[in-house]
């Protein structure tokens, strides 16, 4: 059985194994999300988590591996958690906009304060562990791959014209998300957000097929 990053075969785990190295990693994400990874120390996640250092040390050989464990979980708890389902949900223009009142509506509520848990674990590791930086890139993928299959699916729909190229146009998508999010955590402010947002969906909603654009064009109702 295959391992996540960082972290002993899941079949060597008991529960009560797994609800602790689980515990230990949630809290070393929420201590990175907040101070970074060079100023957060094992002694912090084992008080934080309320283990033991032999404890962390059983399920995560050294920082590092611990880094990668949490570099998993940010993946999963905002692609897989949050993402993938909201974009698997939309069927057309109006529900993309849903999905940027959702993200401008969590950055209001936490005062633009954090950014992209994964976007800031890439910022910070690109340069400096690449084994990390890669499972950053994997999380970005599995972000895009659920953006490109809902373009797609407005494209089979009719929604998007025939020539449109989803995958260029996804990847434009995450970029715009990504500079979005981080503009808006430097400034406090949602706006740098919403804006990026808002472009990119202006943009798709002009690729609908032409027939589509007629009557608004013509002033028709």
């Amino acid at each position: 059985m295959s391992s996540t990053p960082g972290s002993k075969a899941a079949a060597r785990l008991t529960r009560k194994g797994q609800q602790t190295r689980d515990r230990i990693v949630a809290a070393a994400a929420d201590l990175i999300l907040q101070q970074g990874v060079a100023r957060t120390t094992l002694e912090e996640v084992r008080a934080e988590a309320g283990v033991s250092s032999s404890q962390i040390y059983h399920y995560f050989a050294d920082k590092e591996a611990l880094v990668r464990a949490v570099v998993d979980h940010q993946a999963q708890a905002v692609v897989g958690g949050i993402h993938e389902p909201a974009l698997a949900a939309i069927e057309g223009i109006d529900g993309l906009r849903a999905w940027r009142d959702m993200i401008v509506s969590m950055q209001r509520k936490a005062k633009c304060r954090g950014g992209c848990p994964l976007g800031s674990l890439g910022s910070e590791l690109a340069e400096l562990d690449h084994a990390a930086r890669r499972d950053v890139a994997a999380g970005y993928a599995r972000w895009e791959t659920a953006i490109l299959a809902c373009l797609t699916g407005m494209r089979d729909r009719g929604q998007l014209s025939a020539a449109v190229d989803p995958r260029q146009l996804a990847i434009a998508v995450l970029a715009a998300l990504q500079g979005g999010l981080l503009l808006a955590k430097v400034e406090r402010d949602v706006r740098p957000l919403a804006a990026a947002l808002d472009a990119m969906i202006s943009l798709i909603a002009s690729l609908a097929p032409a027939a589509e654009l007629q009557p608004a064009c013509l002033g028709l109702h």
